[in-house]
């Protein structure tokens, strides 16, 4: 906690000082960000940095493998799909980017396989992304290396969450419409590179 409140200390006296008059306006006028990026959890990957953006430049969700769930509409916790909801039909984004990245553990725990992860609530998550798994794994001359089976793992998964995207009705209508763009990116961890996924 300490190493935190340090840290506030300097943003509060070093960037919000110099951008003050930024933060007055997000205040007093809102926010309208063009972008959502959906992002992972993971402290390495930080799409503000990433991205070079101030505050009010994108709206940003992170959950475990930045995963999209499918569009299902019940009474379970759905933290992604109302954030989700919240960019598209509120803030109205006019792009949603899918962020995977290289070492990702969630990943590595869904290529591991059943019992790779441990816990009440990863594994029954990283399930979203078991069609990865299923074709990258059990494809015909898939890789034997597990970190090459992790990698591609990683660009498939995104896949996945674009799919899944285009399973809300709001977001498959605004993209019908271009209205709305989707872009997959994968973020090299150690190199800093930045490719797109098809």
């Amino acid at each position: 906690m300490k190493t935190l409140l340090e840290g506030y200390d300097r943003f509060r006296n070093g960037y919000w000082r110099e951008h003050e008059g930024l933060y007055s306006s997000l205040a007093r006028d809102g926010q309208s960000p063009p972008a959502m990026v959906i992002a992972c959890a993971d402290s390495r990957v930080a799409p503000e940095m990433i991205f070079d953006c101030a505050p009010g430049d994108i709206f940003v969700v992170r959950n475990v493998s930045a995963l999209v769930p499918p569009y299902a509409p019940d009474d379970n916790k759905h933290g992604t799909s109302a954030a989700l909801e919240f960019a598209v039909t509120s803030l109205q984004v006019r792009s949603i980017v899918v962020m995977g990245h290289s070492r990702c553990g969630g990943i590595r725990a869904l290529v591991t396989g059943p019992g790779g992860a441990h816990g009440d609530f990863i594994e029954s998550w990283m399930a979203i992304a078991r069609s990865a798994r299923a074709r990258v794994c059990d494809a015909p001359g898939a890789p034997e290396d597990f970190e090459a089976k992790c990698a591609a793992c990683e660009r498939e998964a995104v896949r996945v969450s674009l799919a899944n995207l285009m399973t809300f009705p709001w977001i498959a209508a605004r993209v019908r419409e271009g209205r709305l763009t989707l872009a997959g990116l994968h973020f090299d961890v150690e190199t800093g590179a930045l490719t797109q996924v098809d």
